[in-house]
């Protein structure tokens, strides 16, 4: 018989992950991260975590930041581009991809300068807000959220219990709970 595992088993905790108001700013929630960082159990996450969450006033997780979030809002000009991520599955060539930079004068500043505006920039102008195929229920198999991980483009899910995130569910720990799997198998 296969052995269940539910997702909730392998999620981080809401109160483990790094989070922000969305009222926050961008230096604010790159400390968020840090602080998590340094309180975190080693023993129990391999990885650190390359996001932060953000709620809203109400305290509900209204949006995500990733690393390339925090870089594309040191450059404000990449909103005039829209949405990157869609653009960066379109199978741009190299060169026009350079041609870009040039043309619409990205990092035309230095990068002391650009790091200097975290302060003012806000984590509601910038953050990620998630997409229906990024939520998976604490109940279900870690089969289903393999399923969502390989079919969709996110490197983690959000994990629903009676529809409130509690948990963030990170590629990187299903991937070491498969690893230590396999060494079991072979053992």
């Amino acid at each position: 018989m296969e052995e269940f595992i539910a997702v909730g088993e392998l999620m981080v905790p809401l109160e483990e992950y790094a989070t922000v108001s969305d009222e926050a700013s961008l230096f604010e929630a790159v400390m968020a991260l840090e602080e998590v960082h340094e309180r975190m159990n080693r023993e129990k996450y391999h990885y650190l975590h390359r996001a932060i969450l953000v709620y809203n006033r109400e305290k509900k997780i209204v949006g995500k930041i990733g690393q390339i979030d925090v870089l594309r809002a040191l450059e404000p000009r990449y909103k005039d581009l829209g949405d990157t991520r869609a653009m960066s599955r379109a199978g741009l060539s190299p060169q026009f991809i350079r041609s870009m930079m040039d043309n619409m004068a990205f990092c035309d500043t230095s990068l002391t300068d650009m790091c200097g505006k975290a302060s003012r920039i806000q984590v509601k102008d910038f953050m990620y807000t998630p997409e229906a195929g990024e939520f998976v229920e604490a109940d279900a198999s870690i089969c289903e959220a393999i399923h969502m991980l390989i079919m969709g483009k996110h490197q983690k899910l959000l994990v629903l219990r009676e529809g409130e995130i509690v948990g963030v569910l990170r590629l990187s720990d299903v991937f070491m709970k498969i690893f230590e799997m396999m060494k079991q198998c072979e053992a």
